[in-house]
Order: C-alpha cells, then sequence, then structure tokens
C-alpha cells in the first residue's frame, strides 16, 4: 500500500488493528553518467519499495530523495550532510514511535547514505531497542555486482523509466583484470569528497551498452524476492 491510499481515520484503525510495517526508501540526487537522470538512486529505490511493499503488505512512506553524495563533486549532486541524513530519520523514528507504529523498514539506494547512517552518533542498534527497525540497502539481495550507471543500474532503470538514452551510454571504469589491492584502493578514493570522478572520469562505473529492460526485470525480481524473504523471516 502506498502513503498516498491512506486518510487519518483509516490510517489510525489500520495501525492499532494491524500493527503496519512502514517503508522509507531513501535516494540521492546525483549524476548518473550521461544517459541516465540524476534521480536514478531515488527512481530505482521507490520502485523496489513499492513492490516489497505489495508483496508483504508493508506500507509505503515517500521517498527521501535527497542523500550524501558529495564524492561526485565536482559532477553534478544535490547532496545533503552525513549528519543530517540520520538526524533527520530519528525524527522520523520520534514521530512514527509517538504515532503507535513500532516496525520500519529503512530501504537504501544509495552507498554514501549507507556510510552517513553507520557513522551516526546515535547507532540504529539504539532505535532497534524501542521499534522493530531494518535497514538495508538493496544491492546487497542480488548476485551480480553493483556498479554506478553500469550494466546494472541501467538495466533497472530501462526496466522501469522512459529516461534513459541508450545512444548516449558509454563504458567507464571496468575493474576487470585489477588486483584486489587495487580494486579496494579506488572503491576508498570513489568515497571520499570529490573522489569519484577522479576514477571514473564520466561518472559511470561499469558498461551500461548491453544493459537490457529484461535484465532490468530480473535484477528487479530477485531483489524483491530476496528481500522479501529477509523482512519475512
Amino acid at each position: 500500500m502506498d502513503a498516498s491510499e491512506l486518510y487519518d481515520p483509516e490510517f489510525r484503525k489500520l495501525i492499532k488493528s494491524k500493527k503496519p510495517t512502514i517503508i522509507i526508501p531513501v535516494g540521492s540526487i546525483e549524476q548518473h553518467g550521461a544517459h541516465l537522470p540524476i534521480t536514478t538512486d531515488s527512481d530505482i529505490v521507490t520502485e523496489i519499495a513499492s513492490r516489497l511493499a505489495k508483496k508483504c503488505g508493508f506500507i509505503v512512506f515517500p521517498t527521501i530523495s535527497y542523500g550524501v553524495s558529495e564524492e561526485h563533486a565536482p559532477l553534478f549532486n544535490a547532496s545533503i550532510s552525513d549528519t543530517l541524513l540520520p538526524d533527520l530519520l530519528k525524527e522520523i523514528f520520534h514521530s512514527l514511535v509517538k504515532n503507535k507504529i513500532k516496525s520500519v523498514v529503512i530501504l537504501n539506494g544509495h552507498h554514501g547514505n549507507a556510510r552517513a547512517v553507520q557513522h551516526s552518533t546515535t547507532p540504529l542498534s539504539y532505535w532497534r531497542k524501542i521499534i522493530k527497525l531494518r535497514y538495508y540497502s538493496y544491492w546487497h539481495f542480488m548476485k551480480h555486482e553493483f556498479d554506478h550507471a553500469g550494466f546494472v543500474e541501467t538495466s533497472l532503470m530501462l526496466a522501469i523509466s522512459d529516461k534513459v538514452k541508450m545512444k548516449k551510454a558509454k563504458k567507464g571504469l571496468i575493474t576487470k583484470g585489477m588486483s584486489e589491492k587495487e580494486i579496494q584502493r579506488i572503491k576508498k578514493l570513489s568515497t571520499e569528497s570529490g573522489g569519484f570522478p577522479k576514477v571514473a572520469k564520466n561518472g559511470v562505473w561499469g558498461d551500461p551498452t548491453s544493459a537490457t529492460k529484461k535484465d532490468g526485470e530480473k535484477f528487479l525480481a530477485e531483489i524483491v524476492r530476496n528481500l522479501a524473504k529477509e523482512c519475512q523471516s
């Protein structure tokens, strides 16, 4: 169920009778090469959250579309600080608890958000004592190696959006053939402020040129299936 379908009196009754689980998707606004919109992370996590809510009988709230993306500078990003995001989530948790909601899934769609929340001065373990709180980054629920505006993200977007410009899709950083030590060095550099363009000049990590809608649908089904198993376990 989507929050846009809820009205106050019915929702309060639902909270009392069903004790629903709320999904809060968190995305970002940042560059995704020349072929994907800057809303890609938010678009993908919103779609996954919607499908997960339908599959599990959860309620999906509006996506927090701004994330921690300063690593993409000077390529475009509309970033919030790594202290604001966890503080924003904590404020939402406070409100949900006051409204008798005791089960929440935070579904993350951007790497920088994970770092910000994990390094928060108030760890999620504190909130797990008060509500049933689960925090997932969706790419952990698929087997294929993840990327940035590469084969995976481009396929996912082809499955959910008509905004993909495949004629502008170009290969970016390819780590195949590199040593594990070099890959880890590059990954570390890419997460620093302004570090991503130093390792992927065109803003792409991976090769989007062979992405397909069919592959995107397979990825979506796999992610939602595995997330649902985790949420219901």
